[in-house]
Formats: structure tokens, C-alpha cells, sequence
């Protein structure tokens, strides 16, 4: 068998916009539902969703012959959680909270094997097919695609510096995190907020990374992208559920008024 191509990775690598969304529902069914939708890459978030392991080996197995990418937030820069989520065949990793050079180098030396990284071997695993992709350890560095999550004003000065990582393949900015560091806890459109996310784009481009983001508002999603965001979601299937459910009943409510 041969090692998958990452066409995510290459699309953003060429500068075509993805549009994804962001999951948080931990739940095979609703990745099915999601993964042919039509979106071109879905985020499994394990930092702020109660997403174990298991759950998201699930949730691969109904993205992976899918046109949707599946995109893993991990919880934390931890190089254990990092060799797990790798083995279970996941090709495309979001870092969150990334502040240093330093916290950069050690996310990609979380994914590499020796003597290039620190990444523990497993001849068989689903990442490797069990064993039957036999260039899986010389050539999924090739293959997979991280990004590091920019989140506080301390982060943004050092964009570029972070960007220039060897091994970093994009920048995603956290509005929600990023405007409570600002003074503007849960204010993502105030207007230094994105007063930074514009800085950051253009940092972002003089480094020649792609940028991506996470917005809550359509109108967002689209300025942002016509702005020259690469990779953006544009919303969570949690809020698609709560807010469909929310309008069913009101319009029913209404009706029989």
C-alpha cells in the first residue's frame, strides 16, 4: 500500500482557500454526517470537546474516505497525546496555544521520528495501515500538515519567528482566546480584535505561511476570506444544531399561535 497524499497540505500550500468547519459533537454519526457536507476540511477538537481517544479514531474512520479533511485541534502541546493521535492515523494537526519559537520546535519535534524528533515508533498501527504501508516511517513527515494556534498578544508579536519553523505549515488565530487577552473577553468582533487578526494575516503573508481561522458569523467568515485567509471554519456543528433546533420551534410556536 502506499502512504496517502495529504491534499490538504497541498492546497494550502498553493494558496486555495478551504472552507471547514469546526466539530464538536464527539460523535461517529455526526462525523458521517459532516463529511459530506461538502466542506473541505473538518476540525475534531479535543481541547474544548469531550473528545478521547477513542471517539476521534471513530470519527477518522468516517473522514478518511470522505472528501473532508479531518484536522485534529489537539488539547495541549504534549508529545505523548501528539504520538497517540499520529498513530490512530491522523495526518493534520492543530497545536493550540503556541507562544514561543521553542513551543513551536518541540510541536514538530512531537511529530517526527528520530533522529529528526522524538515521535515513539509502532510498526503496526492504523496510521500505517498495520504495517502494509511500508514508507510510513521514512515518508509521512511529508505527509502531514501542522499548524500552530495563535491565541495572545505575546504569540501575535512573534508570528513570524514562529511561522519561520521548519516543519510549521500554517497559522491559525483564535479569536475567542486572543479577545480575552485583549481586554475583550468574549468580544471577538470588537475592533482591536480584528485590528490583530489583520496584523496577523500580513505577518503571516510576509512570512509566506498560510493563515487560517475560526469565526462565529458568516459575514466574518466571508470578509476574512476575501481578506486572504486560507483555511477558515466558519462555523460549529454544535451551533448549527442548537440554532436549527432553536428556530424549528419557534417557527412551530409561532404557527400554531
Amino acid at each position: 500500500m502506499e502512504l496517502p497524499k495529504n491534499t490538504f497540505k497541498q492546497a494550502l500550500a498553493k494558496g486555495q482557500p478551504q472552507i471547514g468547519l469546526w466539530s464538536t459533537l464527539c460523535s461517529n454519526i455526526g462525523s458521517e454526517v459532516l463529511a459530506y457536507s461538502g466542506f473541505d476540511w473538518i476540525a475534531v477538537d479535543m481541547e474544548h470537546a469531550a473528545n478521547e481517544l477513542p471517539v476521534v479514531f471513530s470519527q477518522l474512520q468516517s473522514y478518511d474516505p470522505s472528501p473532508a479533511t479531518a484536522v485534529v485541534r489537539l488539547p495541549w502541546n504534549d508529545p505523548v497525546v501528539v504520538k497517540r493521535v499520529l498513530d490512530i492515523g491522523a495526518f493534520n494537526l492543530l497545536f493550540p496555544m503556541i507562544q514561543t519559537v521553542a513551543e513551536a520546535e518541540a510541536a514538530v519535534a512531537s511529530t517526527r521520528y528520530p533522529p529528526h524528533g522524538i515521535r515513539g515508533v509502532s510498526l503496526a498501527q492504523r496510521g500505517n495501515k498495520y504495517g502494509r504501508i511500508k514508507e510510513y516511517t521514512t515518508g509521512i513527515e511529508r505527509e502531514l500538515c501542522i499548524l500552530v494556534q495563535i491565541e495572545t498578544r505575546a504569540a501575535l508579536d512573534r508570528v513570524e519567528e514562529i511561522a519561520a519553523v521548519d516543519g510549521i505549515d500554517g497559522v491559525f488565530f483564535g479569536p475567542a482566546d486572543l479577545s480575552a487577552d485583549l481586554g475583550h473577553l468574549g468580544q471577538p468582533g470588537h475592533a482591536d480584535v480584528k485590528a490583530a487578526l489583520a496584523e496577523g494575516l500580513a505577518k503571516c503573508n510576509k512570512a509566506g505561511k498560510p493563515a487560517g481561522i475560526l469565526t462565529a458569523a458568516e459575514a466574518d467568515s466571508i470578509h476574512w476570506l476575501k481578506e486572504g485567509y486560507i483555511f477558515v471554519a466558519v462555523g460549529t456543528d454544535t451551533a448549527i444544531l442548537a440554532r436549527g433546533a432553536d428556530a424549528l420551534l419557534a417557527r412551530i410556536k409561532e404557527g400554531v399561535a
